[in-house]
């Protein structure tokens, strides 16, 4: 039996898994190892979960990614090197690095088209 079970307290009212939609399984799983190092299971051809040392979570195949939804945020203690890994994974920048109380982040959108941001507080 797992020392903290999902059914605990601990557990209870808090996000416990997210998904987003991919348009390649092989392009999603590719960006995000290249730019993050996460680590993915499949779950045949059109499921693939990720972790990413923190938070799990996973990718379904969709026709098409999400914009103006809601925002996941990734930390980076490098906001400046995490931004050429995005860009060097072919992600694409589509609001540069700007500053805001607590910190400064960039947004960008994967190969699938799917918007999230990276933030710094350094």
């Amino acid at each position: 039996m797992p020392e903290h079970p999902l059914q605990s307290a601990e557990h209870d009212r808090r996000i416990d898994y997210i998904e987003l939609p991919s348009t390649s399984m092989a392009d999603t799983k590719r960006f995000y190892t290249k730019a993050f190092g996460w680590k993915f299971t499949d779950y045949g051809p059109d499921y693939t979960s990720f972790q990413d040392g923190r938070l799990a979570g996973g990718f379904q195949k969709a026709s098409a990614g999400a914009r103006g939804g809601v925002l996941i945020v990734i930390f980076a203690v490098d906001l400046t090197g995490a931004e050429a890994r995005v860009r060097e994974a072919g992600g694409s920048i589509v609001k540069p690095p700007f500053s805001f109380p607590g910190g400064r982040r960039f947004h960008f959108t994967d190969p699938s088209g799917n918007e999230l941001a990276v933030w710094s507080d350094r």
